[in-house]
């Protein structure tokens, strides 16, 4: 699975043995010897990819420079790579996200299964994002009335309760119904409530 690493870490050997280790393994390879060099450009989020980011480094940490990329968006998956691990970073870092929490010197057979851990987790996030994006779109192309019976069908409401609710009849209702789970593309009610509550417009409870 190729793509390319991004390799964050102020041991300038470090960063040339790591790179001619991935190289090798068919990865492309940008090194930055410092947080704010990778700021300064930053990754391309739609590439295949991941970071390779050392915990100690100067100005801004690996931790820091984590928590910046969460903040810009940036969906790329990060690996820690550490001389010294304590469990405090570790358990910090992992609760912000990054994949996998490594200790130097690692084997190359090590790296890699964590590397392609981390682009198979990207690979399914990216597919997450472009399912979302489309349930985005198709949800943009209902009508007001059908907007309406939309939220009151996720929320289980029957047809007489949501004809009572925006002022129409059943059969009005039964049509709209039948225009949104078109349009929406799904072909039943389960899959609908699924729709809202992956776009976050339901609670645990439904309402």
């Amino acid at each position: 699975m190729p793509g390319l690493v991004h390799v964050v870490d102020d041991d300038e050997s470090f960063r040339t043995a790591i790179e001619r280790r991935l190289k090798l393994a068919g990865y492309e390879v940008a090194t930055y010897a410092s947080a704010r060099e990778l700021l300064d450009s930053p990754p391309d989020d739609g590439q295949m990819g991941c970071i390779l980011l050392d915990v100690r480094i100067p100005d801004l940490s690996g931790p820091d420079l984590q928590a910046r990329l969460i903040a810009s968006g940036s969906m790329l998956p990060i690996i820690f790579l550490t001389g010294h691990a304590d469990t405090p970073t570790t358990v910090r870092a992992i609760k912000a996200g990054a994949e996998d929490f490594l200790t130097k010197p690692i084997s190359s057979e090590q790296l890699l299964e964590a590397i392609e851990r981390a682009l198979a987790s990207q690979q399914t996030a990216h597919a997450q994002r472009s399912r979302l994006d489309a349930f985005r779109r198709h949800l943009a192309t209902l009508t007001q009335r059908e907007r309406q019976g939309f939220d009151l069908i996720v929320r289980g409401r029957i047809n007489k309760q949501i004809a009572h609710e925006i002022g129409t009849t059943e059969r009005t209702v039964k049509a709209h119904r039948h225009q949104v789970m078109e349009k929406m593309q799904v072909h039943s009610l389960a899959e609908l409530v699924s729709i809202a509550e992956r776009l976050g417009m339901l609670d645990p409870d439904g309402h």
